[in-house]
């Protein structure tokens, strides 16, 4: 195999925008059909052939790489389905409902030799790998509480009915809460005992809008939150180490970089305005220092270039699966 054949299943936001043009412009894919009823797949990728189904790509002896861009209750049997018929598969998050489906797809993937990936392409934001690079560095001494916070101010209802029924993975500690516990995880492993609470908040809602974690880590403490009814912007990222803080607005624009047709090759993709670089007040060396650091550059192509690089030339996994069943974990002790 020298070129990754992709069978896409779903055109919305996840598999128009954040994976379709990754698997367009990176040279070991090929975007070879897409299962959807949206017209707007031939306006925006001619050359691509339409499916059905699911059972339209499985049964393509062609097709290598499955990426599931479904509602979140389909994602566990549709994922069975992919690797039962031999193909390698990618996830969108969350990757299941709970522990024990996650686990039995680990184990399927084992069984049948084939690359199970889970869609976390926020472990590659530009925020956070610049969080990431402060706590690699040490540039605040030893981590002592850590807050992430993923809100968005969305007073109503979502028009997509499947993303306010109550169900298997249905709500807020799902859609966002992945993201960011996965972030913690990311940062520094199993938690040694979790704590937190789901609400529901806005008006006419059946399912949970917000949440508080405590994620324990001995002297360490995490704690994660999330709201849709947020209309001004808090920050992202507040880290306290024994030396200093760290502090940072904004969200990641490579979303909003692909909303707007840029694509993930061009000059420029991934990179944030300089308004939102961090504030950094710490100490080095004894010399006290106060002032604003550069931003990673966003680097969503990292996901998409190691699954590659795993399917191809046996390379390691970014995204461990063991630690997505840990993410797993901390979502159902929350929910309870």
């Amino acid at each position: 195999m020298n070129v990754i054949n992709v069978g896409l299943v779903g055109f919305g936001l996840s598999g128009r925008y954040l994976q379709a043009p990754f698997f367009e412009t990176i040279p070991d894919f090929h975007l070879k059909t897409v299962a959807t009823s949206q017209p707007s797949l031939f306006e925006v990728y001619p050359h691509v052939a339409r499916a059905k189904s699911l059972e339209d790509i499985l049964s393509d002896p062609e097709i290598d790489l499955v990426s599931l861009c479904t509602p979140n209750e389909t994602h566990f049997d549709y994922a069975v389905k992919s690797l039962e018929a031999g193909k390698h598969v990618l996830v969108e998050k969350p990757f299941t409902s709970t522990v024990g489906e996650a686990k039995k797809l680990v184990a399927l993937a084992k069984k049948t030799g084939k690359q199970l990936f889970v869609f976390q392409n926020r472990r590659f934001d530009s925020d956070f790998m610049t969080l990431q690079k402060v706590v690699q560095n040490g540039w605040l001494g030893d981590p002592l509480r850590l807050e992430i916070r993923f809100d968005r101010h969305k007073p109503i209802l979502n028009p997509k009915k499947w993303k306010e029924t109550p169900g298997p993975g249905s709500g807020i500690l799902y859609d966002l809460g992945s993201h960011i516990i996965d972030q913690a995880i990311t940062l520094f492993g199993k938690p040694n005992s979790v704590w937190g609470e789901v609400y529901t908040q806005r008006k006419h809602s059946d399912i949970d809008d917000a949440f508080d974690i405590r994620l324990d880590y001995g002297k360490l403490k995490v704690q994660l939150s999330s709201s849709l009814l947020v209309r001004e912007p808090t920050p992202r990222y507040v880290l306290q180490g024994r030396n200093g803080s760290f502090v940072k607005y904004g969200l990641d624009v490579q979303e909003d970089h692909l909303k707007a047709g840029m694509l993930p090759n061009q000059d420029g993709f991934g990179v944030e305005s300089k308004e939102f670089q961090a504030l950094l007040h710490a100490e080095f060396d004894g010399v006290p220092f106060r002032g604003h650091i550069e931003t990673a550059t966003g680097n969503w192509n990292a996901l998409f270039e190691n699954m590659a690089d795993v399917i191809l030339r046996d390379g390691k996994m970014a995204i461990p699966l063991e630690e997505i069943v840990w993410q797993l974990e901390v979502i159902e002790q929350v929910k309870g």
